[in-house]
């Protein structure tokens, strides 16, 4: 799998997201990271509808996919996924997607497909740093225990496991999470544990 890894929206390597893409360009855009309790939902469908068009425009075929409507429902959305080449997870809240990701069994289908070489994994801010070990890092920044979902009053503080650190978004940015990014930071440098920073506009590559 290759990985397209942005602080926030589609970064400043636009053509190298147009370089990486696979054969199959069909693209699922997904946006649970915002389905927090307290969301302005209007706003997060616009955004979807932003970057479905912003993807289309590069080439890619995007359409949203919405791991709500494969709750409990882990064999229909591995059949999704699997007419998939790419898979674009927008930003939010990192704990409110973890939750989607479990309850989905999207966790599981991912660890089938992160080994895929044409295969091709973008997305930001909440969307690269599920991609971590561990959510430790950042639960002061994204409350564990916002919880939308029904199904479910536990956080999970599991990543998917792909990097041993973790991502520190909107770092020195004209963000409104970019003060309580720099004490995460802080809290990271102080306990030893690894992690990168990345402004806005910052993207990471890895092919």
């Amino acid at each position: 799998m290759k990985y397209y890894l942005s602080s926030f929206r589609f970064g400043n390597k636009i053509e190298d997201l147009k370089r990486m893409k696979p054969a199959n360009s069909k693209i699922a855009h997904i946006n649970n990271a915002r389905d927090m309790v307290g969301n302005d939902s209007a706003r997060a469908a616009q955004t979807q509808k932003d970057e479905i068009e912003f993807l289309n425009n590069l080439g890619f075929v995007a359409e949203p996919l919405d791991l709500k409507l494969y709750f409990n429902k882990t064999a229909e959305l591995k059949d999704k996924i699997n007419t998939l080449g790419v898979l674009w997870v927008s930003g939010g809240k990192t704990f409110v997607l973890r939750m989607a990701m479990k309850l989905s069994g999207f966790d599981t289908i991912f660890e089938t497909i992160k080994n895929k070489e044409d295969f091709l994994y973008g997305g930001y801010s909440a969307g690269i740093c599920i991609l971590s070990k561990s959510l430790k890092s950042i639960d002061q920044v994204d409350d564990p225990n916002n919880f939308p979902y029904q199904e479910t009053s536990l956080p999970i503080y599991e990543g998917l496991g792909v990097f041993n650190y973790s991502f520190m978004p909107h770092y020195n940015s004209d963000h409104y999470e970019s003060e309580a990014i720099a004490k995460e930071i802080t809290r990271c440098i102080n306990n030893k544990w690894l992690f990168k920073a990345l402004r806005d506009g910052d993207v990471i590559i890895e092919e």
